[in-house]
């Protein structure tokens, strides 16, 4: 008897997107993200991969006559994106900021921090490797704290983020495309 299905592991960092709110969403696992809308930027290289976390909440529901909580009761639940972005852009460094200003001049290129309440939205996306699975973030706010490490050798300046999902109007907080029936 077989202990499980080897197609369906996932390996490799895979590839990461972002988008304005409302962009139109990959329906299908072939489709080029750019072809999908010109509005998914690829976000190039993370020095380890990323992480998307689901953590729900729960309260006990007790009552006196029992030692053991009879139910649990789900009070809510949030979902999270991390990376660090090996790349150091300006580009990056809007993502990283919630928006901003990027002006290009003649052999530079600045960027300058939203004000206070001007903060972006965005969409975030994820493919796997093996092209077998798609991750859209509907409704992401960058709500980490955002460093860039500077150390000696090869190690790689980065800049760090951590994304909380909201619920967008309408819609789930997320989708996950994935091939059938390899991920069923």
């Amino acid at each position: 008897m077989p202990r499980g299905k080897p197609e369906a592991i996932s390996l490799g960092p895979g590839y990461l997107y972002i988008a304005v709110l409302g962009t139109t969403e990959p329906t299908d696992l072939t489709t080029p993200w750019a072809s999908v809308s010109a509005n998914w930027i690829h976000l190039g290289y993370t020095t380890e991969g990323s992480t998307f976390t689901y953590t729900p909440s729960a309260e006990s529901v007790v009552v006196a006559e029992e030692l053991d909580p009879v139910a649990r009761a789900l009070t809510g639940r949030e979902f999270k994106m991390e990376f660090a972005l090996a790349q150091l852009t300006a580009t990056n460094l809007k993502v990283a900021m919630n928006g901003g200003t990027i002006t290009a001049g003649s052999g530079i290129v600045t960027f300058e921090p939203p004000d206070l309440g001007e903060e972006l939205r965005t969409m975030l996306g994820w493919e796997s490797e093996d092209h077998q699975e798609r991750w859209v973030l509907r409704r992401c706010l960058q709500t980490g704290a955002s460093s860039i490490g500077r150390r000696k050798g090869a190690d790689r300046a980065a800049i760090g983020v951590s994304f909380d999902l909201e619920k967008p109007s309408g819609a789930k907080p997320f989708k996950a495309i994935l091939s059938s029936p390899t991920r069923l």
